[in-house]
């Protein structure tokens, strides 16, 4: 590049021209790049645009529309479509000036700052965040290993096509037969979701195929979240309908014949749903940003920034959980606050936030109406060095009501506005 200056007769100050064919020196923006469009990447994208416009953000996401998790559980009960739960990118990109890039990400080059996306291209980044949520190690559930078997054995904990496919299923079940529902080994995102989806296949069962069953095959030794509220609806709501099955640990899955092999029996059902146990998505694996059990990423909860890889961040699922703190989407759309807040920090130059508070709240539907939550609230420990759950903050509903419901869908909504409207 060349410059010409001129000096000022009258003061003598400098002045840069851009003459005709010559370029200006600029500092370029700072980049942001921001892998994953759920509910922590579409926040962490919006919010940092929010707060430093002057900030370039680019968002990788390979589907068209986010689909929610929280409330897909009522396609399968009956009371929701998947289109309600449905929500496109364009706002991020329009209003707030998010560029979003629909391409997956395949490499993260730490060294060189740069994200390889499966199409060829490459993007340069200043931070990057990871929101990759969780993949399935169907590798870990014998039988469940090739596409055919996948299709006809569903997980449906990614709502989208499984939901509605899961749906059918239901719906194509005869009046009489059974639902097995096998629930993985904590952690697994959204704790009281195998519950509420029991209570939800329960309802459909109860209005069309009466003497239809639920059977809930669970690994783990106990019901993981809200169990006296699970378990006061099924049996009030339900009874003589769901089945309750601690310790059925999985060895082997007969997608043909629709069983299912557990330690101490093996169980045949018309509608056999299986959901695997889970890790962090495929990219934070590839870019080696798994730090526990060939799992989950450590973080450093001030400011979201992975133990093992400076300037990236990882949020929501994809985190080894601090004490007490949920796989859920809520908890995601916190993480991401916090990290951008952090990201815009760093970037700047500036301290970060020394003492974050986050919070979660979990909302099951037990019918088509009648909810109950979990809520927590989550505060920096300087000693324990992680958030730690405030004693006395958060709880559960006293029991299930109809008003939960209407706060229920009232959350889902303003959530999915905070992330992408």
């Amino acid at each position: 590049m060349h410059r010409r200056h001129l000096l000022t007769a009258a003061g003598g100050a400098a002045v840069a021209l851009a003459l005709p064919g010559c370029a200006t020196t600029t500092t370029p923006k700072a980049r942001v790049v921001v892998i994953g469009g759920g509910f922590g990447g579409a926040t962490a994208a919006k919010y940092i645009r929010q707060w430093a416009p002057e900030m370039e953000v680019v968002l990788v996401e390979r589907e068209a529309a986010f689909v929610s998790c929280p409330l897909s559980n009522l396609v399968l009960g009956g009371s929701e479509k998947i289109e309600n739960l449905t929500t496109g990118y364009d706002t991020l990109q329009k209003k707030y000036g998010v560029r979003v890039v629909r391409d997956e990400a395949t490499a993260i080059d730490a060294g060189k700052k740069e994200v390889r996306l499966a199409r060829g291209d490459t993007l340069r980044y200043d931070r990057l965040i990871v929101s990759p949520g969780v993949d399935f190690q169907f590798d870990q559930v014998p039988g469940l290993q090739t596409a055919e078997a996948r299709n006809q054995v569903l997980h449906a904990w990614k709502a989208g096509p499984q939901t509605v496919a899961l749906r059918r299923q239901l719906e194509a079940l005869p009046d009489g037969g059974v639902y097995a529902l096998h629930i993985p080994k904590a952690p697994y995102r959204c704790p009281p979701g195998p519950y509420e989806r029991a209570a939800q296949v329960a309802h459909y069962f109860k209005q069309h195929k009466p003497r239809a069953k639920v059977l809930v095959l669970d690994a783990n030794p106990d019901i993981t979240s809200k169990k006296a509220l699970f378990l006061k609806a099924w049996n009030e709501l339900y009874p003589g309908i769901v089945e309750y099955k601690p310790n059925s640990e999985l060895l082997r899955v007969d997608a043909a014949n629709r069983t299912i092999e557990l330690q101490f029996e093996t169980v045949r059902a018309g509608v056999l749903n299986v959901v695997p146990p889970q890790q962090a998505g495929r990219i934070a694996q590839t870019a080696g940003l798994i730090t526990a059990n060939n799992k989950w990423c450590g973080v450093n909860f001030q400011t979201f920034e992975s133990t093992v890889a400076p300037g990236i961040h990882v949020l929501g699922d994809a985190t080894l959980s601090a004490p007490g703190m949920p796989k859920s989407g809520f908890m995601a759309n916190n993480h991401a606050k916090v990290a951008a807040d952090a990201v815009i920090a760093l970037i700047q130059g500036r301290a970060v936030n020394p003492e974050p508070i986050i919070a979660n709240t979990c909302y099951s539907f037990v019918s088509d109406t009648d909810v109950v939550h979990v809520a927590s609230v989550h505060k920096w420990n300087t000693e324990q060095k992680t958030l730690v759950p405030v004693a006395g903050a958060g709880g559960l509903s006293p029991q299930s009501n109809p008003l939960e419901g209407q706060y229920a869908k009232s959350w889902a909504k303003n959530i999915w506005a905070d992330a992408l409207l």
